[in-house]
C-alpha cells in the first residue's frame, strides 16, 4: 500500500518559482563586474526574486532557440552575479546541466574539462574574457559563447559565435511553464580541483539539490531564513556556493553578491551596506577580511554569522570571530563529491552549559552530520573503529547527495561496500562530532605513529607572528618522516625559528615538536583556496632536516 500523497517531482525550477511567489520582492543585490566606480569596486545592481525569475524564463526561451535540450551541458565562467543566478535557473529549468568551470584553474585544465563535459555553450564574465579566448581554439563541441555584460559595454572579442547577454534577454519573452520531468535527472555538473590527476565531474540531481538546499537551510545547519541577508563569498563556481543559491531561495533570504571584490575592503563595506547577517567563505578570505577590520579599527554592526569551510578552520579564528567581533562561527565540512554540505559543528543543548573552553572544543572539530548523511572511520582493513574520540581512522560516508561514481566512469567505481571513502582521517567522538586530523596523503607517518599536520598548524597560526601556517613531513633516515613548520610571518614580525618552537611547548607530545621552521613570503594555494601540500612537498623536496634531528 502506498501513500496518498500528489507525486510531484522535486525540481530546481520550484525553487526559483517559490521564492518569487512567496518572496517575490525580496532583494537579490550584486556587484556588477562591468561598472567600477571612481574607487574600483563594482557599482550596484538591485532587484528582486520576482524579476529575477522573469529574466530566468527569458534566457530559458533565449536557450531553447539556440537548440539546447535535455541534458546538454551549459558552461560558465563567471564570478558571484544576478546573471550567473538566472543561469542557474534557466539552465536547470529546461531539464538541461549547468556546468561551472572554476576559472581559477591552468587553462589546459579549463580546456580538458570543457572538452570532457561536452559544454554546448559557454557562458563568460568579462573578467575571464582573456581565458575564454585563450582556450576557445582547443574547445570542440562548443557551439555559442555569450558575454555576461550589456550591449554598452560589449567588448570586442575573438570568441567565435559570441553572443551579448543582455541581447538575448531583451529578445525574448518571459512565457514559459517550466518543464516536469523525472527528480533524478542531472542538473548540475561540478569537477574536483583536479589536485592528482584530471579533474573528475561530479553530476548532481535534481532531487539531490533540493534535498541539499533543505538540509543546509536547517537550524542547526546554516541556519539560514527569511529574515536573513545572505552573502556567499565562496565562489558559485566553487560547489554550487556550497548550495545557498537554491537554499537562500527556498527560504526567501536576502542574496547580496560580491562579484570579484573580495578583498577586506569590499567585502566589509558591502556587509555594512546591505546590512549582510551571514556569509560564507573559506579561511584565507576571512583572514584577509579580520586583518583589514583590526588594521582599521572596525566593527560589524549586523553580521551575526559566518560558515568557514573549504578547509578545516583555525581555532584562533574562530576566537577571533566570536570574542572580539560577536560573530558565531559555523564550522562546516564537506566535498564536490558530497554536493557539498556534510557536517556543521553546531553545539547541542547538553553543551550550552559548558564554559566556553569546552564550547571552543567542539567548535574546532568539523562537526555532526545532517540528515541525510551518514559516516564512519575505518582501519586499512575496512574495519569500523569506535565512535569514542580516540580512535581514528579513514572517514566515509554516504547519503542521497553524495555521489555514487564520476561522470562518465572516470576513476571507475569509488565506492567501498556502498560508502564513498572521503581521503580524509579523522575521529568521531560519542556525541557524533567529528574531527579530521588530517588528509589521508598529507597525514605525517613517523616511527609508526601518526602525527596530525592539521594540530600543528593550528598552533603555529595561534602565535601573533604568523599569518599562515602549512606543516608537511620530510623523510627520515630513523622516523621515516618528521614535520616542518613552513610559515609566513606578519609584516614586521622578528619571530625567529627557535621562538616559533618554544610557542609550542606544553601544547603537544615531545615526539610531535616540529624539526624544523621554514619562513616564507607566501604559501602555494589550489584554484578553491585551500593550502597546496602537494605543491608545498614539491618545492620542498630536496630540503634536508638539521644535523641535530
Amino acid at each position: 500500500m502506498q501513500g496518498l500523497m500528489i507525486g510531484a517531482p522535486l525540481l530546481i525550477s520550484d525553487l526559483i518559482r517559490h521564492a518569487d511567489r512567496h518572496h517575490g520582492d525580496a532583494e537579490i543585490v550584486s556587484k556588477r563586474v562591468e561598472v567600477p566606480t571612481k574607487d574600483g569596486s563594482g557599482a550596484i545592481h538591485r532587484y528582486t526574486y520576482r524579476e529575477a525569475h522573469a529574466r530566468s524564463r527569458r534566457l530559458a526561451n533565449a536557450l531553447k532557440k539556440l537548440g539546447v535540450g535535455a541534458t546538454d551541458r551549459i558552461a560558465t565562467l563567471a564570478w558571484n552575479g544576478y546573471r550567473h543566478f538566472e543561469i542557474y535557473y534557466a539552465v536547470a529549468g529546461l531539464g538541461a546541466v549547468i556546468h561551472t568551470i572554476n576559472p581559477r584553474l591552468f587553462p589546459d585544465q579549463v580546456g580538458y574539462i570543457a572538452n570532457h563535459a561536452e559544454d554546448r555553450i559557454v557562458f563568460v564574465d568579462l573578467s575571464f574574457l582573456p581565458l575564454a579566448e585563450k582556450v576557445a581554439p582547443a574547445l570542440k563541441t562548443v557551439q555559442h559563447y555569450v558575454v555576461m555584460t550589456d550591449r554598452a559595454h560589449m567588448p570586442q572579442t575573438s570568441l567565435p559565435n559570441a553572443l551579448c547577454f543582455e541581447d538575448l534577454i531583451e529578445g525574448s519573452d518571459d512565457r514559459l511553464v517550466w518543464p516536469e520531468f523525472d527528480e533524478k535527472t542531472a542538473s548540475c555538473l561540478c569537477y574536483t580541483s583536479g589536485t592528482t590527476g584530471n579533474p573528475k565531474g561530479v553530476l548532481y540531481s535534481h532531487r539531490s539539490t533540493i534535498l541539499h538546499a533543505y538540509a543546509a537551510a536547517l537550524p542547526d545547519a546554516l541556519n539560514v531564513s527569511a529574515r536573513d541577508v545572505v552573502l556567499p563569498v565562496v565562489p558559485m563556481f566553487h560547489v554550487n556556493a556550497w548550495g545557498l543559491p537554491y537554499s537562500c531561495a527556498l527560504v526567501g533570504a536576502k542574496l547580496v553578491f560580491p562579484g570579484q571584490h573580495l578583498d577586506g575592503r569590499s567585502l566589509h563595506e558591502l556587509f555594512e551596506q546591505e546590512g549582510v547577517t551571514m556569509s560564507a567563505g573559506v579561511p584565507t578570505v576571512w583572514l584577509g577580511l579580520l586583518n583589514y577590520m583590526k588594521e582599521h579599527k572596525l566593527r560589524f554592526s549586523s553580521l551575526k554569522a559566518v560558515v568557514i569551510g573549504g578547509s578545516a578552520c583555525p581555532p584562533a579564528m574562530i576566537r577571533s570571530f566570536q570574542d572580539e567581533h560577536g560573530v558565531q562561527v559555523i564550522h562546516a565540512w564537506g566535498m564536490t563529491e558530497m554536493s557539498p554540505l556534510g557536517t556543521v559543528s553546531t553545539l547541542k543543548g547538553k553543551h550550552l552549559g559548558a564554559d566556553k573552553e569546552a564550547q571552543y572544543a567542539v567548535q574546532n572539530k568539523q562537526g555532526r552530520v545532517l540528515f541525510g548523511v551518514d559516516m564512519k572511520i575505518v582501519d586499512s582493513d575496512g574495519k569500523e573503529l569506535p565512535n569514542d574520540g580516540k580512535a581514528f581512522g579513514d572517514l566515509h560516508v554516504k547519503g542521497p547527495w553524495i555521489t555514487t561514481s564520476y561522470f562518465k566512469g572516470e576513476g571507475g567505481d569509488p565506492l567501498r561496500d556502498g560508502w564513498f571513502p572521503t581521503g580524509d582521517v579523522a575521529t568521531i567522538d560519542p556525541d557524533g562530532y567529528m574531527q579530521i586530523t588530517d588528509r589521508s596523503k598529507d597525514v605525517i607517518k613517523s616511527g609508526g605513529e601518526w602525527i596530525s599536520s592539521i594540530d600543528l598548524e593550528n598552533i603555529a597560526v595561534a602565535h601573533p607572528d604568523i599569518v599562515e601556517a602549512a606543516v608537511i613531513g620530510i623523510r627520515h633516515p630513523k622516523w621515516d618522516e618528521r614535520p616542518i613548520v613552513v610559515a609566513v610571518k606578519k609584516p614586521g614580525a622578528g619571530i625567529t625559528r627557535e621562538e616559533l618552537l618554544k610557542f609550542y611547548e606544553g601544547k603537544i607530545a615531545k615526539w610531535w615538536m616540529p624539526d624544523d621552521v621554514a619562513f616564507v613570503e607566501q604559501l602555494p594555494h589550489t584554484a578553491t583556496g585551500k593550502l597546496s601540500k602537494l605543491a608545498l612537498r614539491g618545492e620542498f623536496k630536496d630540503y634536508r632536516l638539521p644535523e641535530s634531528t
